[in-house]
């Protein structure tokens, strides 16, 4: 145990029960609004913290009508982590019955979708609702291995009482979120889940390295994907005067001619055949081919004013919209983009990469960070970002849509301004 948080990767290993105890405890603690004896861990504190806001029940879990079969099939059938679920059980399913755990796979949404594992376990897990077609959220279930790593966008194992609903404390889960490495978005979460006197405290690791395969396999089909858009856009391209650009349906270049390449364009949510405007080719023409797009631009784009908004609202799936100058679209925002946007928004005058970096990591020294996460931002922003000092373009109007609960801002976030600006929103108890 350390002097500020309990240490549960020591604790656990050597003495289940003393483990237990502690985080008892320390839930205990938390409810009556008292400061424990020994704190929970940093991801565990800022879990609760947010169930207190919302007013979760510690005592129960709410526990919303499951998918039907049909419902569950769709999803399923939609979500790309069924691309990788053979993947996920070759890795995990054979251990998770060994060691008396289950796998469970939810997707973005919290929604179980796949759960598989040892035949006791799983009649222990219909106990307390952990089925295919159930909502694990944070905002349903509490601190939980599913519904915590979706918030916090890293592995999470959640122990005995760290679980916020008492119902769940006989429980250990390890959780590790898959992200889709074509945009960065968030599809789901992988866990391993027992009875507490089960727990293994290697299997978090194991969770997070099986889930990185996953997002490896993904990255795998995708390259796959683009080299068969090349194939097909490669002859079009060879015929046509001027510029033109094949990308995928997430924006990844295929093949480009008579300009410079790129790596990725951003698309709106919706592209369809005919005029688009798009960041920084300005008014283009899209074409459908197999897998993709072939996009014409028609003119040189010309700058304007025009009207950045950064939506935070929805926790978890930042996004940045566009309107007017170069064209008008919508771009889902990973987590640090989102951070440095909000502190960028805050700057008129403009800010250094040394300030940005005090900001985001608390360490000055890590400019070089920043200015490469700035520079792949400008793929997308283009001449609306401007540096030296980095800031928006003059006359560039900025509006940031925040959360109706402030102290929910960026919830993943740990960069000091960030904390700062939610501990500022959060009421006083």
């Amino acid at each position: 145990m350390t002097q500020a948080a309990i240490d549960l990767g020591r604790l656990a290993g050597r003495d289940v029960g003393r483990a237990a105890r502690l985080t008892a405890e320390a839930h205990a603690a938390a409810l009556s609004g008292k400061a424990p004896a020994v704190p929970p861990r940093p991801e565990i504190g800022a879990s609760w913290e947010r169930m207190l806001r919302r007013g979760v029940d510690p005592e129960r879990a709410v526990r919303p009508r499951p998918l039907s079969s049909t419902e569950l099939a769709e999803r399923r059938q939609r979500s790309h982590l069924a691309e990788v679920l053979p993947l996920l059980r070759d890795g995990l399913v054979s251990v998770a019955e060994s060691a008396q755990h289950v796998m469970v796979v939810c997707d973005a949404d919290g929604v179980v979708l796949w759960r598989e594992g040892h035949q006791a376990v799983l009649r222990h897990a219909d106990a307390i609702g952990l089925a295919p077609g159930t909502d694990w959220r944070e905002a349903t279930s509490g601190t939980n291995g599913l519904g915590t790593p979706l918030v916090a966008r890293r592995p999470v194992q959640v122990f005995s009482a760290e679980h916020f609903v008492r119902t769940h404390h006989r429980w250990t889960c390890s959780g590790a979120p898959i992200t889709d490495p074509r945009d960065g978005r968030l599809l789901g979460v992988v866990d391993v889940s027992g009875l507490l006197d089960t727990l293994h405290p290697a299997m978090l690791k194991l969770v997070e390295s099986v889930a990185k395969l996953a997002e490896a396999e993904l990255r795998a089909r995708h390259l796959r994907s683009l080299e068969r858009l090349r194939s097909v856009s490669a002859p079009l391209l060879a015929r046509i005067g001027g510029r033109a650009v094949a990308v995928d349906e997430t924006g990844w270049v295929a093949a480009v001619t008579g300009m410079a390449p790129v790596d990725r364009l951003p698309l709106p949510r919706r592209l369809s055949a005919g005029p688009v405007r798009l960041s920084p080719l300005g008014l283009c023409s899209a074409e459908p081919l197999p897998g993709g797009w072939l996009l014409r631009p028609a003119a040189r784009p010309r700058p304007g004013a025009a009207r950045l908004s950064l939506d935070l609202s929805e926790p978890g799936r930042p996004s940045l919209t566009v309107a007017g100058g170069i064209g008008s679209w919508t771009h889902d925002l990973s987590p640090r983009h989102a951070e440095l946007l909000f502190l960028l928004a805050g700057e008129e005058a403009g800010t250094s990469a040394a300030a940005l970096a005090e900001a985001v990591f608390g360490d000055p020294g890590r400019r070089v960070t920043v200015r490469a996460e700035l520079s792949r931002m400008r793929r997308y922003l283009g001449e609306l970002l401007e540096h030296r000092p980095y800031r928006f373009r003059e006359g560039t109007g900025v509006e940031v849509v925040l959360p109706e609960d402030r102290s929910a801002l960026l919830p993943h976030s740990l960069a000091p301004a960030v904390v700062r600006a939610r501990a500022e929103a959060a009421p006083r108890r």
